[in-house]
Formats: C-alpha cells, sequence, structure tokens
C-alpha cells in the first residue's frame, strides 16, 4: 500500500502520508486510490475537487455544509504550506467541538482526511500557498455553513505569522459554534 496512516485524537480524522518515489527526474505518487482508501475505512466516491491559492496570512474557513449535502474532504498543498483545521461538529460526538490542525506542504506532502460532520479551514503560512481538496459532495449554497475562525470556545490556535491576518468579509460575519449548534447537521 503506497499510503501511511497517522492517527489522529478525533476519531474519524486522519492524517495520510502517500509514498513518494524521487529520482534525478523529480517525483511520482499516487494521492488516492480507491481500493488503499477502503481499507483505510474511507469508501466514501469523491465527486468535486476543489483548488485555492492564497496569499501568506490569508484565513479560509471555518467551512462545512449542512445534511443532506454534507462533505468530506481529503486536503492536501502542492505548493507552500498551510496551518490546516478540523473542528468536530458532528451532534453526539464525544469530541463535539474540538479541533485538530496540522501544518500540510508541498514539502511534507501530507494529506488530512475530514469526514462529513466537521468544519474545515485554513491558514496560508506562505505565499502562493495552493491547496488541492477532493470532496464528496457537491458545493449547494443553500446548505453553506461555517463557523467564526476565531470562536472562542472552540479555541483554535492559528500561528502567528507577524502580518495581520487576511480574512473574507464573509467569514468575518460567521456565526459563532454556541450561535448555530441546533442547526449544523
Amino acid at each position: 500500500m503506497p499510503f501511511t496512516v497517522i492517527d489522529s485524537p478525533i476519531d474519524g480524522l486522519l492524517v495520510i502520508k502517500p509514498q513518494m518515489f524521487r529520482d534525478d527526474r523529480g517525483f511520482f505518487m499516487e494521492t488516492y486510490k480507491e481500493s488503499d482508501f477502503k481499507s483505510l475505512g474511507i469508501s466514501d466516491r469523491f465527486v468535486q475537487d476543489n483548488h485555492s491559492k492564497s496569499k501568506k496570512g490569508t484565513i479560509r474557513g471555518l467551512h462545512f455544509q449542512k445534511q443532506p449535502h454534507a462533505q468530506g474532504k481529503l486536503v492536501r498543498v502542492t505548493r507552500g504550506a498551510a496551518w490546516d483545521v478540523a473542528v468536530d461538529i458532528r451532534k453526539g460526538s464525544p469530541t463535539f467541538g474540538k479541533w485538530y490542525a496540522l501544518e500540510l506542504s508541498g514539502e511534507n506532502n501530507l494529506m488530512l482526511w475530514i469526514p462529513a460532520g466537521f468544519a474545515h479551514g485554513f491558514l496560508a503560512l506562505e505565499d502562493d500557498t495552493e491547496l488541492l481538496y477532493k470532496c464528496t459532495a457537491e458545493y449547494h449554497a443553500p446548505s453553506d455553513g461555517g463557523i467564526r475562525w476565531n470562536d472562542p470556545i472552540i479555541g483554535v490556535k492559528w500561528p502567528e505569522l507577524g502580518i495581520p491576518y487576511i480574512i473574507s468579509q464573509k467569514d468575518m460575519q460567521l456565526p459563532y459554534l454556541k450561535d448555530i449548534e441546533g442547526d449544523i447537521l
């Protein structure tokens, strides 16, 4: 199997390291293989791929989609580096409201599997950081949801970069978790 799994403290979140083959031409790696992912417990079907490019200091998120359009995401960084964050918003989960984050980069090639039932966001740690992520449901505008990036109850520890964060007006106005708990998933 060309993938190694690293446990996370939140059930369902998986850190995945693909095997990379390097030589004097460059490298090759598989980033997704249905049979191998099924053996890891990920049998979801991917129906949409997204690609974003961000300036250093950009925070995007924390985003999710409500049922029945909730998305699982397989996230990786192909260029630059990002502090990638997942927040458990599954009703009844023992880790509801808890977050997990790690650095994904074009150098470490780590991927994060975020199943449906999590909010997702990231901070670009370098200019021109590019994220690619596979989604298990198509974007559905009426199901679009989010939680404020700096929700004090969740308490994500975003790295300090010595520059102001760049956050969209939409993301600055997202509600806090306590204000949407009954309307999440």
